[in-house]
């Protein structure tokens, strides 16, 4: 089923994906590599069906719009999600939760990179300079790489980024901002603080080509979001019992994995200043 769902459009690998039975489906937005994403969520679906005993698997899918269509037809039941796409998985679907962030996911960071060849250097107040040149967000669905960053750029220059800039574009995932950025496709990018600090470590990126020259201030972001009707299925209490469990992960190389420190609890309202943000950029209705 796995390789199937590879191969198929978004579209028709939700049709192709089995109704909720026994089996407990995972999913994320894919926000980076697939063979990453497949390596840290097939971690955490192993993790929870030990400790649970019922089976846990995680669904890959083509896009953060798919995403948020999987849950709202609950062949997704929890998904781990930015703070833009879980805000709008919950509005489409009544009774679902916010029950876990990661710790460093309370104070949240996008980076603005920029190719060496702009001559464009750090600075700890926003970039003007960026204005007039090419740009590219990440996702049109991303907090990090589309959503907040968007917020500053109007916050700063009074215009909607079409404005500001002389092309935009959307390259999909943070990963792909990096190339593109680094390649010189486009001058400017932004992107989640986490991908790219990752990708560094690994020894991915050509610090000679591209260069973080801002850090946004922090909003809060990623989170597990559960449907509101879990127990109905896998018995009362099971969400409690999802979220004590991943509250309990003590493996420090599963957390590496999966790029945090710990789990934290987390509601609702943490994503308040999401939810504003999107409605007063036109994201959200």
């Amino acid at each position: 089923m796995l390789k199937r769902i590879g191969v198929l459009s978004p579209l028709l690998a939700l049709l192709a994906w089995p109704a909720a039975a026994q089996t407990f489906y995972i999913s994320a937005i894919p926000d980076q590599d697939e063979s990453r994403l497949m390596e840290r969520f097939g971690k955490i679906a192993g993790y929870l069906t030990r400790q649970l005993g019922v089976e846990f698997k995680y669904l890959p899918v083509k896009s953060y719009e798919a995403s948020v269509t999987g849950f709202r037809n609950n062949q997704i039941q929890m998904a781990w999600y930015g703070g833009l796409t879980g805000v709008q998985a919950r509005l489409r679907v009544p009774g679902s939760e916010a029950i876990v962030q990661g710790f460093e996911d309370q104070a949240f960071v996008s980076y603005f990179i920029a190719n060496t060849g702009t001559g464009l250097e750090r600075s700890q107040a926003f970039p003007t300079a960026i204005a007039g040149r090419t740009f590219t967000f990440g996702s049109k669905g991303s907090t990090s790489g589309r959503l907040m960053p968007e917020f500053f750029i109007r916050e700063a220059f009074g215009k909607a980024p079409d404005d500001v800039f002389r092309r935009v574009g959307f390259s999909g995932d943070h990963s792909k901002t990096i190339a593109l950025v680094q390649s010189g496709a486009y001058e400017v990018g932004a992107l989640n603080y986490e991908v790219w600090n990752t990708e560094l470590a690994k020894g991915r990126i050509d610090t000679r080509r591209v260069k973080v020259i801002w850090q946004t201030p922090a909003y809060p972001d990623y989170h597990w979001v559960i449907r509101g009707d879990v127990d109905s299925t896998w018995g009362g209490g099971f969400k409690e019992r999802v979220r004590q469990a991943l509250l309990s992960i003590d493996d420090p190389l599963l957390m590496k994995v999966f790029a945090r420190s710990k789990f934290v609890p987390a509601k609702n309202s943490d994503y308040d200043p999401i939810l504003k943000t999107g409605q007063a950029i036109g994201v959200i209705d």
